[in-house]
């Protein structure tokens, strides 16, 4: 009899034709991207949540018109408020435009520079003419590479060739049609398979989406499903770690019955107020044997999760709120043993060598009253404000779409 860890990796629906490649951010990244946007054919689709006009930025954007002009089309669609002016600039957008790149911003309901009301666009996905595609966590800006001589956030993407990435292509186009009004798109013709890089491995790999306002809970499922099904081991890294209370219960539930459950968080941040508020849980996480690592080489920015060596997924979702009922996320579940197992032992090695365990007697010593005060109500303050802004939301689109006239 299968075990319910191979009974979940046999649901859904996978694509068994790919090959794949877990893509370290940085230099390793950009240089991928670079080649795969230089021998683009008819159409190229980045769709990311920030892009500045810093020097990555340009880099990037000089590959994206470059293609434009060899006759290429060329989607460029970015958040409308994480790639808001300054950070992307007008005279820098009216640049990509006048080379042939459709551009366009998925915007809130309204913003400001240091809020917004709305749906954010936060997945981060590249397509070249249906056959390449790269998923992950790592937006188009200097912080996430290497150039400047510094460490870059610590990311994951994962290259994709193969039916996955016609099956990308077609959310691509969708979410290009749900921001763009009445510029709608198809996807481009069927193409032969192009030859992967070095080191790829055939896997089984299927889409998974997060967008609450539209009832997609996918990859809330493969997680939930990731923890509940568990039979010896669970690795997650995770920037700005807070889930809901089901899913810390499976992981308290799997950490009783046996399983090894350890989680990578960051240690330097970019967010101190989700910090403190992720600290507030390693209290309740240490109390139940699971086992905290703070990844301290630079920023960890990564989302991926495993399970006993033979199930992931990866992409931009993070284990909290924000990406459970705020944003539209995307990540791929990988059902390849072999394929999984070397991402593990990746992990394993930045556990080792990158990371500090936080231990229940370190964090007794270094976490008085009064930090423990401060911490919870870090927490609370993200999570209140998390749950009226997620209830509010809906129940605006509920009366919208309701037809109900203002009063």
């Amino acid at each position: 009899m299968n075990s319910p860890s191979e009974n979940l990796q046999h649901r859904g629906s996978y694509n068994s034709q790919n090959q794949v490649k877990l893509v370290r951010g940085g230099r390793e990244y950009f240089e991928l991207l670079a080649w795969l946007i230089s021998g683009a054919q008819h159409v190229v689709h980045l769709q990311v949540y920030i892009f500045e006009d810093d020097s990555t930025g340009q880099q990037v954007g000089e590959l994206l018109m470059a293609a434009a002009r060899r006759g290429v089309q060329v989607y460029l669609l970015v958040d409308g408020y994480a790639s808001q002016r300054p950070h992307l600039s007008r005279t820098y957008e009216q640049q990509l435009k006048a080379a042939g790149i459709h551009f366009n911003r998925f915007e809130p309901l309204f913003k400001s520079r240091h809020f917004y009301f709305g749906r954010r666009l936060h997945h981060k996905l590249v397509v070249v003419d249906g056959i390449h595609a790269l998923v992950g966590g790592i937006n188009i800006c200097d912080r996430y590479n290497s150039d400047d001589g510094k460490p870059p956030w610590f990311d994951l993407a994962l290259y994709v060739n193969g039916e996955t990435s016609r099956e990308l292509e077609l959310v691509c186009c969708s979410m290009w049609n749900d921001s763009a009004g009445k510029r709608k798109i198809v996807p481009g013709p069927a193409l032969q398979q192009a030859a992967a890089p070095e080191g790829c491995t055939a896997a089984s790999v299927r889409v998974r989406r997060n967008d609450w306002i539209k009832g997609k809970q996918q990859i809330w499922k493969s997680y939930a499903n990731l923890i509940a099904n568990a039979q010896e081991e669970i690795i997650i890294a995770c920037s700005y770690f807070l889930p809901g209370r089901t899913l810390l219960r499976l992981m308290i539930r799997a950490a009783k019955r046996g399983v090894s459950v350890r989680v990578i968080v960051a240690g330097p941040t970019d967010v101190m107020i989700a910090k403190h508020a992720e600290r507030y849980l390693y209290r309740v996480l240490l109390k139940h044997h699971i086992r905290v690592f703070e990844y301290n080489k630079s920023v960890l920015h990564a989302k991926v999760g495993l399970t006993d060596g033979k199930w992931m997924t990866i992409g931009s979702y993070n284990l909290n709120n924000i990406s459970a009922y705020a944003s539209i996320e995307l990540n791929l579940d990988v059902r390849n043993q072999p394929f999984v197992s070397a991402t593990r032992d990746q992990l394993e090695n930045i556990i080792c060598d990158d990371c500090t365990e936080i231990t229940a007697a370190q964090y007794q010593a270094n976490t008085g009253r009064l930090k423990r005060l401060w911490q919870y109500c870090c927490y609370k303050l993200i999570k209140t404000t998390l749950y009226l802004f997620t209830f509010y939301f809906k129940r605006e689109l509920n009366w919208r779409g309701s037809g109900s006239k203002k009063r």
